[in-house]
């Protein structure tokens, strides 16, 4: 009879990534307070992230709660030192001027996902209660489901998803960088749409943009999409093979304000293909090809992200850099 794999030979667990689409989210970007005392919290509370999802989650077990917890670069420096993952950096920002991808201040991410949001909002205070003043949150989004998994700007959101082992193989970091096993990056940015010059477009030019039919969400043939069209500047291939990111994008808005946008959060093995990504819709594939959309949306903040397994994610309560 087979025997159970040794602890040593096992694979940490991962965060909830690869977890279903939920109809509701909320993102939180902090940053870090000054000071040992600040860090010596935030590394504390690692230990306790799993706990308090299980517990909120308990009280609603078809909700799908979850939430994934990433660091940027200055950050994990700062709270946990070395080793490092191999390919955390800060965001790079890009485009032109007019048209930019900006950086903004971010040490920590949270993706709370459920089916509805009264989990997503008791995870988020359960979560931010024991952190106090070490962190400083400077964004909060809250995304709903809109409609038949629709774009704020009315299109089908996420179609080309990597989906099962497809989905763990361009998402979670493998023998490329052992200590960092089944951890991801993560890129966020909010882009804010101007809903009164895109709903004056015709339908037609609208799918030209998009390169995807707006009702039936079918790719547009090669030879009417243009180059320049969302779906042709985000589709990456590499020695012949498509490379995918996982998104989980969601719409949010407030309509007294006139604020209509869509966060967007992609995962990645590598931060290298959201990032070829971001430079070919910003600069254009080639140099000035770039995506029409961008007519009609702003970015307006932007962050990179290391999402750790959840075993190290546990494991991190007790590492401090050296010296500390």
């Amino acid at each position: 009879m087979p025997q159970p794999s040794s602890l040593a030979e096992r694979k940490p667990e991962p965060q909830a990534i690869c977890n279903p689409i939920t109809r509701s989210a909320i993102f939180i970007v902090a940053t870090l307070a000054p000071g040992a005392a600040a860090a010596q919290t935030v590394r504390d509370w690692c230990a306790d992230i799993a706990a308090l999802t299980r517990s909120v989650g308990k009280r609603v077990p078809g909700g799908n709660l979850s939430c994934v917890c990433g660091f940027g670069s200055s950050a994990w420096d700062r709270l946990f030192g070395g080793p490092r993952p191999a390919s955390l950096h800060p965001f790079i920002e890009v485009g032109v001027e007019g048209r930019r991808a900006p950086s903004t201040p971010g040490d920590l991410l949270l993706h709370i996902r459920a089916e509805q949001m009264d989990l997503c909002f008791e995870l988020a205070t359960q979560l931010l209660k024991p952190l106090g003043d070490s962190i400083k949150v400077v964004d909060e989004v809250q995304g709903f489901r809109y409609f038949d998994m629709r774009s704020m700007v009315g299109f089908v959101d996420g179609t080309e998803n990597p989906e099962g082992r497809e989905a763990v193989d361009f998402t979670l970091v493998g023998d490329e960088d052992p200590q960092f096993c089944n951890g991801s990056y993560v890129l966020v940015q909010k882009y804010l749409h101007n809903m009164t010059a895109w709903n004056e477009l015709t339908v037609e030019a609208q799918e030209r943009i998009i390169g995807r039919t707006k009702l039936s969400d079918i790719e547009l043939d090669d030879a009417v999409k243009p180059s320049c069209s969302h779906s042709s500047l985000t589709t990456l291939e590499e020695n012949g093979e498509e490379v995918k990111i996982l998104r989980d994008n969601m719409p949010f808005g407030r309509p007294g304000a006139g604020e209509f946008g869509t966060y967007f959060i992609g995962y990645a093995r590598s931060p290298r293909p959201v990032e070829q990504m971001l430079e070919n819709m910003f600069v254009g594939r080639p140099a000035g090809n770039y995506d029409r959309l961008l007519d009609f949306s702003t970015a307006v903040t932007g962050g990179l992200f290391f999402v750790p397994s959840a075993d190290l994610l546990e494991d991190l309560a007790e590492r401090a850099p050296t010296g500390l």
